[in-house]
């Protein structure tokens, strides 16, 4: 389809489309509880915990009304009686945020349980060495709205993070987090109806591998923020299935990812050194895989709408330019040999960035699109491109290069200058 034909979906055409876009309801999570109210024995357990001990966590339903402290220990495991067997739930917390809090410690695992509505996040790790996540199932219940807490699993500032086998719904920002960590193995992990179904945020040496993203708003998330104690690079994400990640932005707004639209399959934001391959992007009604700069989140996000403060990881911060270690633009970003499909006709329409692609694409949209905002150093002094900005996408999709610097002026599909292998 010729470049002129598809820009006749003009205005009009998309205002009379909208017409026509129903609400959809969002799903629910309901399961059967027979709640026992925890014991202080249970609670105490946590509380005065020792190096080297095992806390077992019994057989039952058991609610809690305020959050569980491992701080300053080494070698702990923390195991139930199975995910359908030992259910831990905050609902009605009165006293802290997380459900489980894990401060300054090291050698921690969490296995074999299911830990539901925490009124923030469900399981937080910060500052902590060798921690493992293991066939555990956390969420919120009821209908998944932006009340739910932000994070399912979240290990901040950790070294040597294994999430695997875990099952995570109805985070308000990402089911699976990996924040300002390195040296990290997220795998083999379904996460749904989740803003994010994972996300891998200012890490370092980071595999994502053999999950199965579906019915969030974006199925997984590599981002490098500024104002942050560490920048991320060396992400390698391959052989996950990111399928059917249309359910509408439930995030609260000032959100970070208050502006993925529903329908991405992946993004990468400001990242260096990433490699994207094998992987199989399925029915993601908006974009398959978009490789984008800090500058458009900061124009589309301005930071006085924000609800989080300036260094916080979920906030949009507009003077990213004052952080001179920072680098707003993504580079050294391979993408190959993935495999991609989308049976949807239109994009998601309730969101700028779908009216944008319908507007300019038709029903030929793209794949892969880049911003297309270049760094001042995006070139070398020979016209090539700079290794630090480069990107290469060696995949036999359409894709384009969106110059959103200009507005769209010299929008090119499939341009030779990103048509490379590393």
């Amino acid at each position: 389809m010729q470049r002129a034909q598809k820009t006749l979906f003009n205005s009009s055409i998309i205002l009379l489309l909208l017409s026509f876009v129903s609400c959809t309801s969002m799903p629910e999570h309901n399961p059967e509880r027979n709640f026992t109210k925890a014991s202080k024995e249970l609670k105490s357990e946590f509380l005065l915990a020792q190096d080297s001990i095992i806390i077992k966590l019994p057989e039952g339903h058991f609610l809690f009304d305020e959050e569980l402290i491992l701080e300053g220990v080494n070698y702990v495991k923390v195991i139930g009686e199975g995910i359908d067997k030992t259910v831990l739930s905050f609902k009605g917390q009165t006293k802290g945020a997380e459900g489980i809090l894990v401060k300054n410690c090291s050698n921690i695992s969490f296995e074999e349980f299911t830990i539901e509505d925490a009124a923030g996040d469900n399981i937080k790790a910060t500052d902590v060495k060798n921690i493992a996540f293991r066939n555990l199932k956390c969420g919120w219940t009821g209908e998944v709205n932006e009340e739910n807490g932000a994070y399912g699993l979240y290990p901040v500032i950790c070294s040597n993070v294994l999430v695997e086998n875990c099952e995570v719904y109805g985070a308000s920002d990402a089911g699976i987090y990996v924040g300002q960590s390195d040296s990290v193995i997220i795998r083999n992990n379904t996460v749904y109806h989740n803003v994010a179904g994972i996300e891998s945020e200012n890490s370092s040496y980071v595999k994502i591998h053999n999950n199965k993203a579906y019915e969030n708003t974006g199925g997984l998330l590599i981002f490098d923020l500024p104002g942050l104690t560490r920048y991320g690079d060396h992400i390698e994400a391959y052989n996950n299935e990111i399928i059917d990640n249309n359910l509408d932005n439930f995030a609260p707004k000032g959100n970070i990812v208050a502006f993925v639209p529903p329908g991405t399959g992946s993004l990468i934001l400001a990242t260096s050194e990433v490699d994207f391959h094998n992987n199989t992007l399925e029915n993601n009604r908006t974009i398959g895989l978009g490789i984008i700069s800090y500058v458009l989140v900061n124009a589309m996000e301005p930071e006085e709408e924000s609800e989080h403060p300036v260094g916080s990881a979920r906030a949009v911060n507009s003077n990213y330019e004052q952080d001179s270690l920072y680098n707003p633009y993504p580079g050294g970003v391979y993408v190959h040999d993935n495999t991609w499909s989308d049976d949807h006709n239109f994009p998601a329409l309730g969101h700028d960035f779908g009216k944008l692609f319908l507007s300019e694409f038709g029903f030929d949209r793209p794949f892969i699109v880049w911003d297309g905002i270049q760094a001042d150093g995006y070139y070398n002094a020979d016209s090539t491109v700079n290794n630090r900005y480069k990107i290469c996408i060696d995949e036999e999709v359409l894709f384009a290069d969106l110059d959103l610097a200009n507005d769209m002026e010299k929008l090119t599909e499939n341009p030779e200058e990103l048509a490379c292998k590393k």
